[in-house]
């Protein structure tokens, strides 16, 4: 191959990513889905348009296949403390805190937080990773999409590890970029 080749394949390659950048800017998200809660006085469900968006309703909309396939509502955690950690199992930081974060789940201090991985990679490395390190929280498996929805929780940079404590009233209290110091989470979640 000449240099002429290499230029061209170059070329090329560029104005195919200038394209995606194109086309993805003018992408727009998909509404929220409409929640339905019983009426006051017992009478059915009847949707609450007033019932407030943003990024953990969204979070809460998503459903993801676990490390054994089985899709998982992430519904089932809302109305509880929550540590969501964005991770990928080629990423160091990530790896060096699952041990910690696993601990942090099965020692009972915490009695009523629930950690939950959202794993940047396919299912088959997101459930090798399991089955070799046995992780005490559940493992989803966000792909792509994870990094996205990793920025909507403040994750500007797009950076793993991410990690976002969620108040059981459905807030975020704090986001952290990087490998977690665990003596600052403690202090953050003694606060919950």
């Amino acid at each position: 191959m000449n240099k002429k080749h290499l230029f061209a394949y170059g070329i090329v390659a560029v104005l195919f990513a200038a394209s995606g950048f194109l086309v993805g800017g003018k992408l727009k998200p998909a509404p929220e889905p409409m929640t339905f809660k019983p009426a006051p006085g017992g009478g059915g469900a009847a949707p609450l348009a007033s019932e407030p968006a943003g990024p953990v309703a969204n979070l809460f909309a998503q459903t993801m296949p676990d490390d054994k396939g089985t899709q998982q509502a992430l519904a089932q955690w809302r109305g509880k403390p929550l540590l969501v950690n964005f991770w990928a199992p080629w990423c160091a930081p990530c790896v060096q805190e699952m041990p910690e974060l696993s601990r942090l789940q099965t020692d009972g201090k915490y009695k009523d937080l629930q950690v939950i991985g959202i794993g940047i990679d396919t299912p088959t490395n997101i459930a090798e990773f399991n089955q070799k390190f046995k992780i005490g929280f559940p493992l989803l498996v966000g792909g792509t999409n994870g990094t996205e929805l990793s920025r909507t929780l403040g994750n500007a940079q797009g950076g793993l590890p991410f990690t976002v404590l969620i108040g059981a009233d459905g807030q975020v209290k704090k986001g952290y970029l990087g490998r977690l110091n665990f003596d600052k989470l403690a202090q953050d979640l003694g606060t919950l």
